[in-house]
Formats: C-alpha cells, sequence, structure tokens
C-alpha cells in the first residue's frame, strides 16, 4: 500500500463531481455522494433517489490485479437502491480493512469470513453505473469504456464472453471470496452524451 494521503483526495467538490459523472445526471443530480476519507467513506451529498455514488480505489479490484495498491485508479461508480443494500457494504468492509492497515492477504481472509456470515443477500435487480470519462480505472486503458455492470450469483454468467454476447465477466469479486459475478455491458455513450470509442 501506499502512503494513505495518495488515496485521499484533498478537493472534496472535485470528489464529489469525479463521483457524480458514473452516471447521467439524470440519476447522479439525485443521489446520494460518499468521499473517501483517512476513517471511511462518509457522506457529501444527501440524495433522494435511491442511488449512491462514490470513487472507488484500487483495493476494489481482484485481489490478484496488478492496480490492487495503485493509489492513482479512481473508479466513480452510481450503485442504484438494491446495489446499495448488498454490494456497497463490501466496498464498505474492503475499506475499512485498508484503513485498518491490513495486509492484502489479511483483507482477503477476513472478506472471506464477511462473506459467509456478515454479508447482506444480494439483492434482485442490483446493478450499478460506470459512465465516466474521467475514469482511472488501470495503467494500461485509463478510463477504459463506459459499461454498466449487473451483480448476480456466481452460477449466472448470462452468455457473457461467448463470441457476439455484448456481455462481459469482470473477474472482481467472482466468488473470490465474495459469492458474486459482476457482468458488464458496454455502452455508446459518456456520462456526459458524447460518444464513446469502441475498445
Amino acid at each position: 500500500m501506499a502512503p494513505l494521503a495518495q488515496y485521499l483526495m484533498a478537493d472534496q467538490a472535485a470528489e464529489i463531481a469525479l463521483a457524480k459523472s458514473a452516471a447521467p445526471p439524470s440519476i447522479s443530480d439525485h443521489a446520494t455522494v460518499l468521499v473517501l476519507q483517512a476513517h471511511g467513506y462518509v457522506t457529501a451529498v444527501k440524495g433522494t433517489n435511491g442511488f449512491v455514488c462514490a470513487v472507488e480505489r484500487g483495493w476494489m479490484s481482484p485481489f490478484d490485479a496488478p492496480q490492487f495498491w495503485n493509489p492513482k485508479l479512481r473508479g466513480p461508480i452510481c450503485f442504484n437502491a438494491e446495489a446499495v443494500k448488498s454490494i456497497l457494504p463490501i466496498t464498505y468492509k474492503r475499506t475499512a480493512l485498508v484503513l485498518a492497515g491490513q495486509s492484502k492477504d489479511e483483507i482477503k481472509k477476513d472478506m472471506t469470513a464477511f462473506a459467509a456470515k456478515q454479508m447482506p443477500a444480494l439483492q434482485p435487480g442490483a446493478m450499478s453505473y460506470m459512465m465516466s470519462k474521467q475514469a482511472y480505472l488501470d495503467d494500461q486503458f485509463g478510463h477504459w469504456m463506459p459499461h454498466l455492470m449487473f451483480y448476480t450469483a456466481t452460477n449466472v454468467n448470462w452468455g457473457a464472453d461467448q463470441d457476439g454476447s455484448p456481455v462481459m465477466l469482470n473477474p472482481q469479486f467472482h466468488g473470490q471470496p465474495e459469492p458474486v459475478n459482476v457482468l458488464m455491458i458496454p455502452v455508446a455513450k459518456w456520462s456526459d452524451g458524447s460518444a464513446a470509442q469502441s475498445m
């Protein structure tokens, strides 16, 4: 892990704007917005539509991902109400373990226990928006492409990664250790309405 200050954003207004850029304004303008502080995520804006927007850091990547501790990673995301109940707690828990100074192996062990006993049940229809042109998801692709993410049980894959399928399987959780599949569907526009070039 890099020094904590490298993961934090000193300008709270900039972090709010970045978080809201994950979804179209029709959603994010009415969403609750979280910002990361030294003790965890806190509510900076109270919303009215059930969505929660935040900027994820590298430790929300798969445990074997090279960007897990990358302090440059910024992943704006807006969760719908069902994902707020069942997926956002994973973000809160991983972040708490990171801020407590745990190693990657310790975090994975504690997340395994969390998934077995404390993780809320996956809500049907849980999904999120990741459509920010300002995202920085890794050192190779930067903001990558705008996409929607749908959270399912690990035995559900919607034909992901098959020839001609628009669905991709994200390795973010995939039962390692959180018992969730993340299915991604690319979309044609960024949240600001501008066209996205295909990768």
